[in-house]
């Protein structure tokens, strides 16, 4: 299927639509890896040994992978510094920064109601 290019209209920004290029955009960064990544920078400028220790269970692959769709998405600036050897560091954009403050949010949501989930996973499985 191809992603039809935002022109503005609505149709284009609708998560309904297959072929929408907001579903695109929000199935590329509503995965457990993007959504960890971006936590993980916060304010901060990090290179990619450090992030990738800040993240428990992240390959090399998939922190690769990830932060290239996010940089691609504009969500993370790569800076490579022309040094041996070389030193690459990633922090946030402004989108990304934007976007941290909703994964706050369900970060906060997730604490707060863990207890209850926990509760009633152990109901319906038992």
């Amino acid at each position: 299927m191809v992603t039809k290019q935002f022109t503005g209209s609505p149709d284009e920004a609708d998560l309904r639509r297959a072929d929408s290029l907001a579903r695109e955009i929000f199935s590329d960064v509503a995965n457990k890896w993007a959504l960890l990544i971006i936590e993980a920078l916060g304010e901060r400028t990090l290179r990619f040994g450090e992030l990738r220790n800040e993240i428990e269970g992240i390959s090399h692959k998939m922190l690769t992978q990830n932060l290239r769709m996010l940089e691609r998405n504009g969500l993370v600036e790569r800076t490579v510094h022309p040094v041996v050897p070389p030193r690459v560091e990633y922090v946030l954009t402004e989108p990304g920064q934007a976007l941290r403050v909703t994964i706050d949010g369900l970060c906060d949501w997730t604490h707060r109601y863990l207890g209850h989930i926990e509760t009633s996973r152990h109901r319906f499985d038992g």
